[in-house]
């Protein structure tokens, strides 16, 4: 399989059906920030302080390029390609994750900063790019008027907060401080 095609030279992009859409539409920005995502969830995986978190990483990794294919679909034709779907146990399972984590850490009194260890920035990093692709996704389903399954951006709202709960971990793990935000007013 060759790597270029050339198709995508004028600024045009297929999506799974094959109709051809532009470069800079929302669906392409959407899937591609979920395609961004994934690569600093890749990021976080390779840490070796994650090391033990692999698997959830990975499949985490594989729930977006699921919600990639889903947003690759064009909505108004149905696709001959079977694809996966996202469902309720993928939420619960960062549901449960959160949870657990959660009872380790002492209960958060304030906003913090991002940073203290690289592996925790890259677990802010992840973060900040999962809200961007959630907004992305959830502004796609307000201008569409197919719109996306909502369960896509329930989903990446729980990743998100699921990103949040393992930077305030890994910081707690490596013993990194919490840097509390204390606003100048």
């Amino acid at each position: 399989m060759k790597i270029y095609t050339k198709t995508g030279d004028k600024g045009t992009t297929s999506l799974i059906s094959g109709r051809r859409i532009s470069k800079a539409n929302l669906r392409i920005e959407s899937y591609g920030t979920v395609d961004e995502l994934n690569s600093y969830i890749g990021m976080l995986r390779d840490q070796k302080e994650l090391a033990h978190r692999k698997d959830i990483l990975i499949e985490i990794q594989d729930r977006l390029f699921t919600i990639g294919s889903l947003l690759a679909s064009d909505p108004k034709k149905k696709s001959h390609i079977a694809i996966p779907q996202i469902d309720e146990t993928d939420i619960t399972n960062l549901e449960v994750a959160i949870d657990i984590m959660n009872e380790e850490l002492p209960p958060m009194t304030h906003f913090i900063l991002p940073g203290g260890h690289q592996a925790v920035s890259f677990c802010h990093l992840a973060r900040t790019v999962c809200r961007r692709a959630e907004r992305r996704c959830t502004e796609l389903n307000n201008q569409e008027e197919e719109g996306i399954d909502e369960i896509i951006i329930r989903y990446m709202n729980r990743l998100s907060d699921y990103l949040f709960v393992l930077s305030r971990m890994t910081s707690h793990e490596v013993n990194a401080d919490e840097i509390a935000w204390k606003p100048r007013v």
